[in-house]
């Protein structure tokens, strides 16, 4: 075991925490083994790794069950330790080749709701409508407003958004925006008559005046500038979304994070009736198995609203 364990860290460079947390899983592998009668990896069977997989995830009298996490960890660790003892010639078969860490639940996509979108949007700026006397002396109020109406209204990532050039975006007679998704792939997607209207009026009264404190000879070609004049990072708009948040007093456990209004975009298009299909090319997802979490939030919210509106959804305390 402490040559695997000096493996880790001198082959592949693991982390001390998580080398540590190996030791710790290994230990624990060694004891439940040595309660079977096994002393030597080479005398280790498959059933003696599922066998130990079960006790992580029941616990016993020393140990309190295992969350997922952890007992997939305690499995990756001794995967890794038999794979190590057959590449050293200590053993000739891998038991634990065949057994499978398990599998971590997904984790639904945070969206919020429309009346908490409005909120947030109205909580970021002033609305493209409100009178130059009355926005604000500062431009990064506009520039806020447009950001996230720009990331409601096209369910582009935080990424795709302080990425983008003012050539990449059109807001004539039919807005579209150009996005560069993962891995370099390209899509078009339409831009939503609120969002067109804060950018144009980010971009004809407030752009031009964060552009202007830039000390580049050449202005940035970003669509959302900083206070410098440079182009706005992810940390910046994260920090334009949680500001956002708290002015909008949305509750403290409402999780909003850079992608909130991009999983909120998703939600809603479905909940509204759009095909999966279309929401799909939207966010740019490669396979359609991606987008489908998103039906799972949508079925939640019918159940919800099916609950509560349907006169037999739930049993009468009285005459059940």
């Amino acid at each position: 075991m402490r040559a695997y364990l000096d493996c880790l860290v001198v082959e592949r460079g693991l982390a001390a925490n998580t080398v540590e947390s190996y030791r710790r899983d290994l230990r624990r592998y060694e004891s439940a083994l040595a309660g079977r009668g096994t002393t030597t990896l080479a005398e280790v069977s498959a059933a003696d790794v599922a066998g130990f997989l079960a006790s992580l995830r029941e616990g016993d009298a020393e140990h309190e069950p295992l969350a997922v996490s952890s007992a997939a960890r305690a499995v990756i660790a001794v995967r890794g330790l038999h794979a190590f003892a057959v590449a050293q010639g200590l053993a000739e078969a891998d038991p634990a080749r065949e057994i499978a860490p398990p599998t971590l639940p997904k984790r639904l996509p945070k969206a919020i709701t429309l009346d908490e979108v409005e909120r947030l949007l109205a909580a970021s700026g002033p609305g493209p409508e409100t009178p130059a006397s009355a926005a604000g002396a500062d431009p990064r109020l506009l520039r806020d407003r447009a950001l996230l109406e720009f990331l409601y209204g096209t369910g582009a990532r935080i990424s795709e958004a302080t990425g983008l050039d003012v050539d990449e975006l059109r807001l004539d007679e039919d807005p579209v925006v150009r996005l560069a998704g993962k891995g370099g792939k390209q899509r078009v997607v339409p831009v939503g008559s609120y969002a067109v209207r804060a950018l144009q009026a980010y971009l004809v009264r407030a752009r031009p005046a964060l552009a202007a404190a830039s000390k580049r000879r050449t202005v940035s070609p970003a669509v959302f500038l900083n206070a410098r004049g440079g182009r706005l990072t992810r940390q910046g708009a994260w920090s334009v979304l949680h500001a956002a948040a708290v002015r909008a007093g949305l509750d403290p456990g409402t999780d909003v994070s850079p992608h909130t209004l991009r999983h909120s975009f998703a939600t809603h298009l479905l909940d509204g009736g759009a095909d999966i299909r279309v929401v799909q090319e939207l966010l740019g997802h490669a396979s359609v198995a991606t987008t489908q979490i998103y039906t799972l939030i949508t079925v939640d919210r019918l159940r919800e609203v099916y609950a509560s509106s349907h006169p037999r959804a739930l049993l009468d305390p009285v005459h059940g």
